[in-house]
């Protein structure tokens, strides 16, 4: 394995450590009552899991100077977004899947009814962390603007929009501009959020930098999705831990549908460079988000 490879290794394996930890502290215990309910909770957020979402918080602080610690409750709170809106995307009045991550998924493992109260749970505690946890060290404006750029990633401008445009879609063959702003929505206001979120950790920050983190977020939020799209073709089941061919199946429009996987790849690749190009602004600071970008068009799951 080159040495490159070794060091992204390293290090996206230190921050995915690292928020599981938080995680691991910030959820109600198993034990406590609601036992079921927090079992289930801590199931889907705890499980196996990329934490692409906290990796980028911890990366982006390191650009902007800030040490992990400070980092702690954003990546916290934009992981267990994620995990909230995976168990309801998998319900069976959604994508309705059975594996996810390689294991039974949340209303598999339970029942639906406590999937879905489980998924609401951990989006208001992202909320709550966001608002109240100590360890952020922000003033009470900054913490209101954390929360905003929050919710809007999560609503209708955001996953849940994007969610509601898939569902509609299904059967239709898309433009490609419809299909990028379905991708901007239900996957790229999550991760552009997650960029921004921790560069607001940082109140100081350049205008110049902010503009170039933005940009980052924004294109590499869309190239990740479009990646997916190609993963669900060519990937292989026992590193995505779930079906191939899954979107064709059901009928859901891809990038690669529209464009074909060649296509897909060559804006995907573009994107990646223009997420690369809006970092001038920075020094060595960003290597790490650098490099994400430069595997996320290589990436097997």
């Amino acid at each position: 394995m080159p040495a490159t490879a070794r060091s992204a290794l390293t290090w996206q394996s230190q921050f995915r450590s690292r928020v599981e930890g938080v995680l691991e502290r910030r959820l109600p215990p198993a034990g406590a009552e609601p036992a079921r309910l927090h079992a289930a909770m801590r199931y889907a957020a705890l499980g196996p899991g990329k934490r692409i979402r906290p990796i980028l918080v911890y990366a982006t602080g390191e650009a902007v100077g800030l040490a992990p610690a400070a980092l702690d409750a954003p990546a916290a709170a934009i992981e267990l977004i994620h995990a909230y809106s995976l168990i309801h995307d998998d319900l069976p009045a959604m994508d309705d899947d059975d594996l996810r991550r390689g294991r039974p998924t949340a209303h598999r493992a339970f029942d639906e009814a406590t999937a879905i109260l489980a998924g609401d749970a951990l989006q208001v505690l992202a909320f709550e962390i966001l608002a109240g946890d100590e360890t952020l060290p922000v003033d009470p404006a900054c913490r209101l603007q954390m929360i905003r750029m929050l919710a809007h990633a999560s609503g209708t401008a955001g996953m849940a929009g994007g969610q509601a445009m898939d569902l509609a879609a299904v059967g239709q063959r898309l433009a490609r501009d419809q299909i990028e702003e379905m991708h901007a929505r239900k996957t790229g206001a999550l991760i552009r959020a997650a960029v921004l979120i921790a560069a607001m950790t940082a109140p100081a920050l350049p205008p110049e930098r902010r503009r170039g983190l933005d940009c980052y977020g924004t294109t590499i939020g869309l190239a990740f999705q479009i990646v997916d799209d190609l993963l669900d073709v060519l990937g292989d089941p026992a590193l995505t831990g779930k079906c191939t061919g899954s979107d064709a199946m059901r009928g859901k429009p891809t990038y690669p549908a529209i464009a074909g996987v060649a296509g897909a790849r060559e804006r995907a690749a573009v994107l990646v460079g223009q997420g690369i190009e809006a970092l001038q602004a920075f020094g060595p600071e960003a290597r790490h988000l650098r490099e994400f970008a430069g595997e996320l068009v290589a990436r097997s799951h």
